[in-house]
């Protein structure tokens, strides 16, 4: 019998203007919960890291001059998706009624009797501007705002309104319009729109990799060719801009116009991604290792069951801890079925990972590595009678150092060891940041591990001119040294915020 078609849904879901974190709610758990996600150019990449791993991803493109898929095509595509999936999520940039061809979309769905919801998105006609200290609207200066599209040309079936637009009050803000942004200034000059009406165009809005040119009506498309400023671009028009100068919160972040190369794994770039954003930083997330399952996994399966019966847990990352734990509640239904184990952390983010299923740690040294924590032991031995003859698990990753095993043995403590999980080569680059490296190059690239950096060096991707090497401790720096690298900046503590606090350190330098 043939395969019974899925009645799926499908969600127009508004990814906003760049920033990953002005999305909504609603929209990021749809992302999370997809089957599909067919995504364009203009939503951020990080995004695509919200989706499970099982999620097919389908890039359509959507960039002035650029793209991978005709609209039509697109909205072929969708229903031929709903048809496959229980729930694909179209994601697009900025918001899909406000120029984003959303309509079209949903009407092909409607048409095809698809389910299908609208999840509205930030747009780059507010959020841009609003990223450059310009408020679209100021009780001093306007109390309107006109959006419109500069993507229809003189030879359009329906040309550009621009008697309309120059008579109309307020400020106007131009969407997909730097194509022919010399001409239409100059015909809204011509219909009556003041030459030295402030002006502004705004490229990559409300990323790390914005830039600004302020100029006039009159002088802005000269400006902008002087900047080298292309698209994506917001323009605006109006009194506002001048208020830039007051109102430009984002240009005073310390990080602003530094691009940070992150080599962590995608799901956990977005930690450190996010707090480095939060202070301007241009964020290139490039991971060069992916966790995956431990290669023997009845092993791994027994440690875990056998858990209960250790009188000492040692737990080495917080990979591990959320790997183990993963399993572990899906034995036992109780974290206090984990025994009356002493547990042991190698840091500070290990520590943290062990609270969330709420268990505090016994010992744990101020030095995130694997020589502190023996030194811990030793200098806590009489709180807890020492090692010697205590059953321990260490629970770690597969290429992890065995100096915690040897020394421990040397103590005649009885080891058992417990792989959570393997870190392989990360080979796909679905958001092009390897080529965007090589491309642009980077001011720092960040190394977290001393598997980021084997497996950054395997790439074969040659650092760029100038860039600099920060690294979260110790060991990391020690592999490092292996490929003739040294760090300029070395956390203080093995965590991501001593990580952020070297890189500020380092761009202040």
């Amino acid at each position: 019998m043939p395969a019974k078609k899925i009645i799926g849904r499908v969600a127009l879901v508004g990814a906003g203007p760049g920033d990953p974190e002005l999305i909504t709610l609603r929209g990021r758990n749809l992302i999370a919960e997809a089957d599909c996600l067919v995504y364009d150019a203009l939503s951020s990449p990080e995004m695509l890291a919200w989706a499970k791993p099982q999620c097919e991803r389908v890039y359509v493109g959507k960039r002035a001059g650029k793209h991978a898929m005709p609209q039509e095509d697109i909205c072929r595509l969708l229903v031929k998706c709903a048809g496959k999936h229980a729930l694909t999520v179209r994601l697009k940039g900025g918001d899909p009624y406000v120029f984003g061809r959303g309509g079209e979309e949903a009407q092909a769905l409607h048409a095809a009797k698809v389910p299908f919801e609208v999840v509205p998105g930030v747009s780059s006609a507010i959020a841009g501007p609003a990223y450059a200290g310009i408020p679209v609207t100021h009780r001093d200066c306007c109390s309107q705002f006109t959006v419109f599209t500069g993507h229809k040309g003189a030879d359009s079936d329906e040309p550009l309104d621009i008697p309309g637009i120059a008579a109309v009050q307020g400020t106007k803000v131009m969407l997909m319009g730097m194509a022919r942004l010399k001409e239409t200034l100059a015909s809204l000059v011509k219909a009556g729109q003041p030459a030295d009406t402030p002006a502004a165009a705004i490229q990559w809005a409300a990323t790390g990799r914005q830039r600004c040119v302020s100029a006039t009506v009159g002088t802005l498309a000269a400006a902008v060719d002087k900047a080298g400023i292309s698209s994506p671009a917001v323009v605006v028009i109006g009194e506002v801009v001048s208020l830039a100068p007051q109102l430009d919160w984002r240009g005073r972040l310390p990080l602003v116009g530094k691009r940070i190369v992150i080599t962590r794994t995608r799901e956990q770039a977005s930690a450190l991604s996010a707090q480095l954003r939060g202070l301007g930083a241009d964020i290139l997330e490039l991971p060069t290792i992916r966790i995956t399952d431990p290669t023997n996994k009845q092993d791994f399966a027994e440690a875990v069951v056998d858990a209960p019966h250790y009188d000492w847990l040692i737990f080495s990352s917080p990979n591990g801890v959320q790997r183990f734990f993963r399993a572990f509640f899906a034995v036992y239904e109780d974290i206090r079925e984990i025994g009356g184990a002493r547990i042991a952390a190698v840091g500070p983010g290990t520590a943290a990972e062990l609270r969330k299923v709420g268990l505090m740690v016994d010992v744990m040294p101020k030095k995130a590595v694997a020589e502190e924590l023996i030194a811990e032991f030793d200098r806590k031995a009489d709180d807890f009678g020492g090692v010697a003859n205590s059953t321990m698990l260490w629970v770690h990753s597969e290429q992890g150092r065995d100096l915690i095993y040897k020394e421990l043995m040397k103590r005649q403590a009885i080891v058992d060891e417990c792989c959570a999980y393997n870190t392989v080569p990360e080979t796909e680059d679905p958001t092009g940041a390897r080529e965007r490296l090589a491309a642009e190059g980077a001011d720092i690239i960040t190394f977290t591990s001393s598997s980021t950096v084997r497996h950054f060096m395997a790439l074969n991707l040659p650092l760029p001119k100038g860039c600099r090497i920060v690294s979260i401790g110790p060991v990391t720096t020690a592999t490092l040294a292996e490929y003739g690298l040294k760090p300029h900046a070395e956390a203080a503590e093995h965590d991501i915020p001593s990580l952020v606090q070297a890189i500020l350190s380092l761009s202040k330098a």
